[in-house]
Order: C-alpha cells, then sequence, then structure tokens
C-alpha cells in the first residue's frame, strides 16, 4: 500500500512542481526574447539613424564607410543617386559575390532589399527609386519576419540620395533557437532532478506513517498475545471446574487473577490510546513533592521489603518549591519506576528514590543497583510491550508502563531519560519544569 501512495505522490509532487517550473521558465524565457529582440530593434534604429545622419552630412561618399557600415553594423545597404546605383556600390558586390562565392546568399540580400523597398513604397508611401526633388529627408522604420528596414530620402542639391538599409534576423533568429535549446535543456534536468526529489521527499513523508503502521501491527500482534495467555487460562479454569466441581475455589481464585490481569493489560492500552488521540489530559494544582515522595515511600516499602529488597528517601534539607502538576499522574510514574526496580533489583538490592531542585526544573530520580540497561536498550524500554528477556517470565508486566510514564511526563513538557548508576544499576531521572 505504501509503495503505491509513494509513486502517486512522487507522481503528483512532480507534476505539480514541474507544471510550475515551465510555466515560470516559460514566461521568463518570453520575456527574454521580448527583451532580446526590442533591445535588438532598438540598436537597429540608433544605426539606422547614424547612417541616415551620415548621408545627410556628406558630399562625398567613400567605399570605406559602406564597408566598415556594413561590418559593424551588419547590415546590408542600398544607395541610389537620383534613382541610379553608385559605382562602387556595384562594385563592391560584385566583388564581394566573386570573393565569398556566396551566390545563394547574394540572392537573398538582394531579394530583402527589394522586398524593403516594395514594402516602402507600397505600405509606408515612401519610394526610394523617386527621382524628383525634395526639401527635407524623409525616412521610414518598419520591421518584417525576416529583417528589420529602414529606407530613406534625403535631398542632395537638385538630385535625391536615397537609402534602403536592411538587418537580417538570422542572426537573432539562431539566438533565440539556441536559448531555447539550452533552456530546454534545462529544464528537462530540473524536472529530473524534481522526479528525484519527489521521490526522496515522499519517501521521507511517509517513512513516519509506514513506521507507525508497523508499530501499529506490532502492538496489535502484542496485545493479542498478552490477552490471549490469561484468556487460555480462563477457560482451561472453567473445563476444570466443570469437570471437578470440587476444586471450584481455587480455579475461582485463578479466573479472578487472570481476569484482573485482563483488566489491567485494557486499562493500560486505553491509556495509550487517549495519548495518541491527544485526549489524555492532566489537572495541574501546586504540589509538594517531597510529600508525594514519602507518600510513595509508605504505599512501596513495605512489597519492596517483601521482596528482600530495601528502599530509601533522599529529600535536600530546605524545602522544596511547590511544583505545577499534577499530583496523582507524577504518583503513577514513580509507582511505575519502582515497580520496574523491583522487577529487575535482586533480593538483598537497594533503591534510592529523591528530588532535587535546579533553577529551572524539578528533577526526581529512582536509583537502583540491579543488573542496569545496556546503552543500546535506553531508548527501547520505552517502547510498547518492550521487555528485557529476564522479565518476561514476570507475567504483571506487559511491557507498557515505562512507555505510559513517558506519556505523563510528556504531557506535562518534562522529560525522563536513564542514567547509569555507580558502582551498577539503573537511574531513571525525571525533570519537570518550574
Amino acid at each position: 500500500m505504501f509503495k503505491k501512495l509513494h509513486r502517486q505522490m512522487t507522481i503528483f509532487s512532480a507534476l505539480i512542481t514541474s507544471g510550475i517550473l515551465i510555466l515560470m521558465a516559460i514566461a521568463s524565457l518570453v520575456i527574454f526574447e521580448r527583451g532580446l529582440t526590442r533591445n535588438s530593434y532598438e540598436r537597429f534604429l540608433n544605426n539606422g539613424n547614424s547612417c541616415v545622419a551620415y548621408l545627410e552630412t556628406q558630399s562625398v561618399l567613400s567605399h570605406k564607410w559602406i564597408l566598415e557600415a556594413k561590418q559593424e553594423y551588419g547590415v546590408e545597404l542600398r544607395i541610389l543617386n537620383n534613382g541610379k546605383r553608385l559605382f562602387f556600390d556595384k562594385l563592391n558586390e560584385e566583388s564581394s559575390s566573386n570573393a565569398s562565392g556566396e551566390n545563394g546568399r547574394k540572392s537573398s540580400v538582394e531579394n530583402m532589399l527589394a522586398e524593403a523597398a516594395r514594402i516602402s513604397r507600397e505600405e509606408q508611401g515612401l519610394d526610394v527609386e523617386y527621382t524628383g526633388s525634395i526639401s527635407l529627408p524623409k525616412e521610414v522604420y518598419f520591421e518584417t519576419a525576416d529583417f528589420y528596414a529602414c529606407t530613406a530620402l534625403i535631398p542632395k542639391g537638385s538630385g535625391v540620395l536615397s537609402l534602403v538599409l536592411v538587418y537580417p534576423l538570422d542572426g537573432l533568429k539562431g539566438q533565440i533557437f539556441h536559448q531555447r535549446i539550452l533552456w530546454g535543456g534545462l529544464l528537462l534536468i530540473a524536472v529530473l532532478a524534481l522526479v528525484v526529489f519527489s521521490w526522496f521527499f515522499t519517501g521521507k513523508m511517509l517513512r513516519p506513517l509506514e513506521e507507525n503502521r508497523k508499530r501499529q501491527t506490532q502492538f496489535i500482534a502484542s496485545a493479542s498475545h498478552e490477552l490471549r495467555s490469561p484468556l487460555a487460562v480462563i477457560l482451561s479454569s472453567v473445563q476444570a471446574i466443570e469437570a471437578d466441581p470440587g476444586e471450584c475455589r481455587r480455579f475461582l481464585s485463578t479466573i479472578k487473577s487472570e481476569g484482573t490481569r485482563m483488566s489491567r493489560l485494557i486499562g493500560d492500552m486505553l491509556a495509550l490510546a487517549n495519548a495518541d488521540n491527544k485526549s489524555w489530559s492532566i489537572m495541574k494544582s501546586p504540589c509538594e513533592l517531597d510529600t508525594l515522595l514519602l507518600e510513595t515511600y509508605e504505599k512501596y516499602e513495605p512489597l519492596l521489603r517483601e521482596k528482600g529488597i530495601s528502599m530509601n528517601v533522599e529529600l535536600p534539607d530546605e524545602s522544596l518549591s511547590p511544583c505545577r502538576c499534577d499530583g496523582g499522574r507524577i504518583s503513577q510514574v514513580l509507582g511505575i519506576l519502582l515497580d520496574n526496580g523491583a522487577s529487575y533489583v535482586p533480593a538483598g538490592g537497594k533503591i534510592r528514590l529523591g528530588v532535587e531542585e535546579k533553577e529551572k526544573y524539578f528533577r526526581i530520580y529512582v536509583e537502583d543497583n540491579g543488573p542496569g540497561i545496556s546503552d543500546e536498550n535506553k531508548e527501547a524500554v520505552f517502547q510498547r510491550f518492550y521487555r528485557a528477556d529476564s522479565s518476561r517470565k514476570d507475567k504483571q508486566h506487559f511491557g507498557l508502563g515505562l512507555c505510559i510514564a513517558k506519556e505523563i511526563v510528556t504531557l506535562h513538557h518534562g522529560s525522563i531519560r536513564i542514567e547509569d548508576t555507580k558502582g551498577g544499576g539503573t537511574t531513571f531521572v525525571v525533570r519537570l519544569p518550574k
């Protein structure tokens, strides 16, 4: 299920992010191309104005200037004097054609110049072949799909000098094409990177859900196992009573014991379910922790003494400040820790229960000299249904107590951790904020 969901979330995430990226890339490319085209046209306007201004001020045109204008501005031009082409203009075209052998390009340039002259005459109202006289210069600029064009009539004495100037857009189109190829390649790489990122990102998002599902499955399996054992004992006891009614009292005692065990397990499971649903609330009020520890000592000391375990309470010399907490829940935490210690500490062992007041928190500790807990298991003991092998024989422990204790401390915005006791053993440390 999670693999299918992982693929679906990856596809969905990749499509959404890639779609946004593609739209942004297209918009950026359009803006870039428009800016490039606008700059190219403005540069052509400036170059055209420069050429027209030069023709207006010069009475003699040099062959060198025409070549330099073509090379510097990247344009093709034709100049007519009273409708006739200049001699060195024709000579230059012939020499350029013979030197390069680019007859196709020459034909293309001639076609552009002729097309520019036609558009100027038919659409712009300026006939570059006009041979009459004019008093003021006239010029027009326009653009087509293949070139930018400038045509002008410039008065010269009793005649007129006409100019047809075109800027082919092959270079600009090639630049835009290569830019699109570049952007397309980068966009493809970015989309692939987004797919890979989406795969790992959605996998990381689903990992806690998958782990939680595994924990729930393990929880159900463990709970089923724990409930099956007392239920089997109860059913066998009922069958024994049916077979031998004279032993009714002994078997009823067993049924009661196993029923009580099942009730405790169900109560623990409900408590954890409430914690998972965030419906487990606490009632905070000022609490005297030293009094709470003494009450806990009086409750558990006889039980521990029966098991051959001595218990001491360590309280500070100075009185403690009141701690805002749920006294009943904290008492439950201490009971869980002491019960856990009683299960592991052998006869003749010791348990110390104490409290200290720090600047920002209260430190409560339950210290024993039992077998201790290895470093790799110090976090695992707070998992549900976790029990060390040595305690699995104890039917009264389901491996939920420390998990419940941690949930209670977390509700108080505190912390619980395990430290090694000097000389061997385990120390549970609970911190409660002031």
